[in-house]
């Protein structure tokens, strides 16, 4: 059965490049030229993976608006923005309403699908048979590679894929400071190191939502992160 990919993309020329680039790789694509359109689809059915510009029509910040709808419904699904703007302001931005990767739009078609591809590799781990070494325990933290959930005190921490295996990267060897190369490639993405930091950043901010007192993932200045085992 085809991934579902969704397009939310107001350039119709620009919308319909991608959705036939796409369509020849195998994805079943439906298009959108606006949030309110695009948001209707969703409430009816997820797609697999969402593209998002951030500019939609009338509106320049539809694409962040879309996706905090999309979060609300899902936590999970895939979300890549795809805009024009490359501003950094922007890019953490989307970062920051959990999407899991940002590319602008002078990215090639090899690129994007790449990206897209190594989003569905992590999704896929979920759907594998169960194994001891499928759960991992730090503590208060439980890691469900399965089910890609986090658990902190029992209670669940809403992380996007991206996310989750950085998370992952780190609680899977306590103590170890992991750089931003290990990182993309345990998470299975290409991104810069502002970006890395940004997912950190979130990251850490999810936790602490829950518990005030969390400080389990420790900055070395300079070389990278770790997960702090005695925190």
């Amino acid at each position: 059965m085809s991934r579902r990919i969704a397009i939310v993309e107001d350039e119709p020329a620009i919308r319909d490049n991608y959705a036939e680039a796409l369509r020849r790789h195998g994805y079943d694509v439906n298009a959108y030229a606006d949030r309110a359109s695009a948001l209707s689809a969703f409430r009816v059915r997820l797609p697999d993976l969402a593209l998002v510009d951030i500019g939609l029509a009338n509106d320049p910040d539809g694409g962040f608006a879309l996706t905090r709808d999309l979060r609300a419904l899902s936590p999970t699904v895939p979300i890549i923005f795809l805009s024009a703007r490359d501003s950094e302001f922007d890019i953490v931005a989307g970062l920051r309403l959990g999407a899991d990767d940002y590319l602008t739009k002078d990215a090639s078609i090899p690129q994007l699908a790449a990206r897209i591809a190594a989003l569905f590799r992590r999704a896929d781990l979920a759907s594998a048979p169960t194994a001891a070494e499928d759960i991992i325990e730090r503590g208060p933290l439980t890691l469900d590679v399965k089910r890609l959930s986090a658990r902190w005190n029992g209670t669940r921490v809403e992380l996007t894929l991206t996310e989750f295996w950085i998370v992952h990267a780190l609680a899977r060897h306590p103590g170890h400071v992991r750089d931003r190369d290990q990182l993309m490639r345990e998470a299975d993405t290409v991104v810069d190191e502002g970006t890395i930091t940004s997912h950190v950043k979130r990251i850490r901010r999810k936790f602490l939502a829950l518990d005030p007192q969390f400080d389990r993932i420790e900055t070395v200045y300079g070389a990278g992160y770790r997960w702090d085992p005695e925190a």
